[in-house]
């Protein structure tokens, strides 16, 4: 009978002092929880603090510097308290710069302020018919110049609407796989809803026509070039088309074979002569 009485009187006893043990740890531990989170609230960021991230591309850019990411921080954030931090507008205004093509800000259990960024990388410089300079990334987006750093990438001129950039970058990207077409080519023009390439020799264009089978006819214009064109001088067409399918229409320079019917003039004055 003792022992049944045991059994009925002092487990209940054991239970509530356990759960009483429980309680009494999970408000301590959220008691030094709420201290703690109090303190890292209140403490004050410091240009140390902020850690800007900038994502590594293929091609290395610069438009955008830490300084200006940290500008950002303090203007938004002027007593400089962790708690005052809205990270999500924060995140806003990064992604708000032209160059940006992504950003991720975030806070780290040591009060650290990190903001990842990854700047657009131009594919092509567009001047259009009002004179306006922009750049255009892979992604057919366009953006402002920047007076912190200049890209170098070929110029493209003319009426071009913002519905061909990506038909253009993919055009571009053509170029810049291959070193010949890049070395070669140093520009391109939209006239009269055609394309003309310029090239590094300068005496003539060459007219592509419409964007479409661009292999195709580049690949006909380099053939045009190893079997034609290096027997010839450079300054004897002024237009080279490829506009024609399977065709390729050389227009001769008028005053290239004026300066021909020069120069055998004056061989025949010079043979009479002797």
């Amino acid at each position: 009978q003792k022992i049944q009485f045991n059994k009925i009187f002092w487990h209940p006893m054991k239970i509530k002092y356990r759960l009483l043990k429980i309680i009494i740890t999970v408000v301590t531990l959220i008691f030094l929880l709420n201290f703690s989170l109090k303190k890292f609230n209140n403490r004050t960021i410091t240009d140390r603090d902020i850690v800007v991230n900038f994502e590594q591309t293929i091609h290395p850019v610069y438009f955008i510097s830490q300084k200006e990411i940290v500008n950002i921080v303090k203007k938004q954030n002027p007593r400089g308290k962790i708690k005052d931090i809205n990270i999500p507008k924060l995140e806003r205004e990064v992604r708000a710069f032209p160059a940006v093509d992504s950003a991720n800000v975030y806070l780290n259990l040591s009060g650290r302020l990190n903001v990842d960024i990854k700047q657009k990388v131009p594919v092509f410089r567009l001047k259009n018919s009002k004179g306006e300079v922009v750049y255009v990334d892979e992604k057919g987006s366009s953006f402002p110049m920047n007076t912190n750093f200049s890209y170098e990438c070929i110029l493209v001129m003319g009426d071009v609407q913002p519905s061909e950039y990506k038909t253009l970058v993919e055009f571009v990207n053509t170029i810049n796989k291959d070193e010949f077409y890049k070395k070669y080519f140093i520009g391109i023009e939209k006239k009269n809803n055609s394309y003309y390439l310029f090239t590094i020799d300068g005496n003539f264009k060459v007219e592509l026509g419409e964007l479409s089978n661009v292999d195709f006819k580049l690949k006909g214009f380099k053939t045009f070039m190893d079997k034609i064109l290096i027997r010839e001088k450079m300054d004897k067409y002024s237009k080279i088309s490829l506009k024609y399918n399977g065709q390729i229409v050389a227009t001769r320079n008028k005053n290239a074979k004026m300066v021909d019917e020069e120069k055998e003039m004056i061989d025949k004055k010079e043979e009479s002569k002797n």
